[in-house]
């Protein structure tokens, strides 16, 4: 295990509470809370790939690169569903 991770993890934790409960209090809406806690989990998740495999550079880079085109296609796909199903219905 790296040296670093659970520094990172017990920081990354903090600042997305303390910023979460922040904008919270602000907007007074749980959406921003919700990408505060998703970019969170993702870089958790990234963490725990090249700290578990042992990955290096190459091994990072197509982590990072490949997860990309996963949200990407997901936000897309998502999209589309959504505005389909939010549509009003016109007459």
């Amino acid at each position: 295990m790296a040296y670093w991770l659970p520094v990172l993890g017990w920081g990354l934790f903090w600042v997305s509470l303390i910023l979460g409960i922040v904008l919270f209090a602000v907007k007074k809406k749980i959406y921003p809370v919700i990408y505060v806690i998703s970019i969170a989990l993702y870089i958790f998740t990234a963490g725990f790939l090249i700290d578990e495999f042992k990955l290096q550079k190459g091994g990072i880079l197509m982590t990072l690169i490949f997860s990309a085109v996963i949200f990407m296609l997901a936000g897309y796909y998502f999209s589309r569903v959504m505005k389909d199903d939010s549509a009003p219905a016109r007459k």
